[in-house]
């Protein structure tokens, strides 16, 4: 299995589905929680979750951005020389425990480096979604991939 790609195999508008999903556990859900010392009630008490609007604990969604980027990795950057940044990101849904993830990337443009011949940047877009298929998120990042022909 190819992990990653480079430069040149990057085209411009090419979609690239990510598998497998993951489906969030409660477990998933504190145990990020407490890792990212995130410690707001909505997310870690059950009973002040319930008392307000969404009627549940959701999943963090700086989880469900974790496991949307993790997930693009293997198909897209990979072979990435560096990370040059997040665009946007846009959480359109809320995701629940017992939802599974799913994701997709497209590439919304390629260039070369102005100052090194053996990379290019590509940025794109990855969109995350439900099982039903409801989009969750939305994010855009660029980073610097290398180019087979200099290996």
């Amino acid at each position: 299995m190819s992990f990653g790609r480079y430069y040149e195999e990057f085209e411009t508008g090419a979609v690239y589905p990510h598998w497998p999903g993951r489906t969030i556990t409660e477990h998933d859900n504190t145990w990020f929680a407490l890792l990212t010392m995130n410690q707001h009630p909505l997310y870690i008490d059950e009973y002040y979750a319930r008392q307000q609007p969404l009627g549940r604990r959701p999943a963090i969604d700086t989880l469900v951005f974790s496991l949307a980027v993790g997930m693009s990795v293997a198909d897209t950057s990979g072979k990435t020389i560096a990370n040059l940044g997040y665009e946007s990101v846009v959480f359109e849904r809320p995701l629940f425990p017992g939802d599974s993830l799913y994701a997709e990337s497209e590439v919304l443009e390629k260039r070369e480096s102005a100052s090194k011949p053996d990379r290019g940047v590509v940025a794109i877009e990855t969109r995350a979604y439900n099982q039903n298929r409801e989009r969750v998120l939305v994010l855009r990042r660029s980073f610097l991939a290398p180019k087979k022909s200099s290996e």
